[in-house]
Parts: structure tokens; C-alpha cells; sequence
């Protein structure tokens, strides 16, 4: 990803996750970061039509939807799959399971164990098909709720991969 994909991710954002947008700054914020875990999917140079945002972060902890964090934590212990989005035209044919894969791969690389996430919009299934399964975590239960009545802490481990 770069500063000039951010338009378009925006606009893939507000398509895919209409009840759990997030601001320009974040997807910013994001991406000045750690760039290292910012994707886009796109052919050349035309505008994305997906992404996936990935950073350094603290196991059983998500940070709140459509916030600018100051920093990325100290102590960081696994990599947090932020988001995950295709525009509706482009989904299918497998480009979920390749920016996934490459983002596994490529934590997995950097000595990080894990990859963590909230799943959202009924997905459990989807992100279990990507090798996450639920975790349950006593302390999540509040941060969890202002992320919707069906969202799930998922992990996937990659020591075993």
C-alpha cells in the first residue's frame, strides 16, 4: 500500500463494512505505522480493489474501531490483522487466500507466532477457513462489544505452520 491507495481503500472500506467504517486518518495512521503489514489488491496501477491492514500488537487486545493510535505498543507479542476487505465486483477467485497466505507467511518469517483478529459481519466461518479459530477471552467481552453483537477474538497460530 501506498499514500496514493488510500482513496480507493477508503472507498472499498465504506462498500464493505457500512456499520464499522473507518476514517481516512485511521487507514493513514495505519499504513505511516507499519507499512510492512499494508496490502492493496490491484492490477498495476489502477485504483485497489482490496486490502488487508496488519501491525505489531499485544496478544487479547484489539485497539477500538475508527481510532488513530499513537503508536504501536512496546511489547508487541503477535501480528493483528486490522481489516480485510474486496470491493463486491472483485471478490472471488481466490484473492482472499493469497493476501492472507502472504501475510502468514511473511509474519511467520519475521519470528511473530501468531496472527490475530475480530472477526465481524458473521465471519467466523470465512476467517476458520483461514486456519483461525476463536479465542475466548474473559477481558475482550467489553472491547468486543463495540465491534457488534457478533464479533469473535480469533487466532491463528503459525509456529505449527
Amino acid at each position: 500500500m501506498r499514500p496514493a491507495d488510500i482513496d480507493a481503500v477508503v472507498e472499498v472500506a465504506r462498500l464493505s463494512f457500512p456499520d464499522h467504517f473507518e476514517d481516512r486518518a485511521c487507514f493513514q495512521n495505519r499504513l505511516a505505522l507499519y507499512p510492512r503489514g499494508c496490502f492493496v489488491l490491484a492490477d498495476g496501477d489502477a485504483p485497489a480493489k482490496g486490502y488487508l491492514i496488519a501491525y505489531p500488537w499485544r496478544a487479547d487486545s484489539a485497539p477500538p474501531l475508527n481510532t488513530v493510535i499513537e503508536g504501536l505498543p512496546a511489547d508487541p507479542d503477535l501480528i493483528y490483522l486490522h481489516d480485510l476487505a474486496v470491493h463486491p465486483q472483485a471478490r472471488g477467485g481466490g484473492v482472499t487466500r493469497a493476501v492472507i497466505e502472504r501475510l502468514a507467511d511473511q509474519a511467520a518469517e519475521d519470528g511473530w507466532p501468531a496472527v490475530a483478529l475480530v472477526a465481524v459481519n458473521d465471519a467466523v466461518d470465512f476467517w476458520s477457513r483461514h486456519g483461525f479459530a476463536e479465542r475466548e477471552t474473559p477481558g475482550m467481552a467489553a472491547k468486543l462489544a463495540s465491534y457488534g453483537s457478533d464479533a469473535r477474538y480469533m487466532m491463528r497460530d503459525l509456529q505449527d505452520a
